[in-house]
């Protein structure tokens, strides 16, 4: 029904100014007397895609991983600092290795559910979120800095942090 009384006034409007200047005593129109443009006036019809239930599912399914999917890297981690604690760096390193392909993993479900996600800007944060996951996973330098748990709880944090800042504004 608005866009149909747009419309009209719009078309009625397009008469008016028409009629207006087809006068032959207005037949010298200067730029102080010309009508003011259609679309300076015109209403916006645009309406901005409302994403908010498709991003509160894909934010609830990418909170669910960052809250429980990181348990077989905690799993593979725990191992590592435990062989290197123990001095067996064999499987010290592939324990590593299993918590890098753990990442790879996590990385990979974040991608996924974010697939989805209608918002163009989410699905994009959520891509940078995983491929930060994924960037970890090799990070050679992250693994080497944790030889304890107390390494581990002082350097996770701020790691998790990191991971999931692209996507904190979208999913807070």
């Amino acid at each position: 029904m608005r866009r149909a009384l747009l419309a009209a006034v719009a078309g009625g409007a397009l008469v008016a100014l028409t009629a207006c200047g087809s006068d032959a005593n207005n037949a010298s129109t200067t730029a102080e007397q010309a009508p003011p443009s259609p679309s300076a006036s015109a209403e916006s019809t645009y309406v901005a895609p409302d994403y908010t239930t498709n991003t509160k599912q894909v934010c609830d399914k990418v909170s669910a991983i960052y809250a429980d999917g990181f348990g077989g890297f905690s799993a593979q981690m725990g191992k590592m600092i435990a062989n290197k604690e123990a001095k067996q760096a064999p499987e010290a390193t592939a324990a590593q290795k299993a918590a890098g392909e753990e990442l790879k993993k996590v990385g990979a479900q974040i991608t996924k559910e974010v697939s989805v996600a209608e918002d163009p800007d989410l699905k994009v944060a959520g891509e940078q979120s995983a491929a930060k996951v994924t960037q970890s996973a090799s990070d050679k330098a992250f693994f080497d800095s944790i030889k304890t748990t107390k390494d581990l709880d002082a350097k996770i944090e701020s790691k998790m942090l990191d991971w999931m800042n692209p996507v904190t504004g979208f999913c807070a």
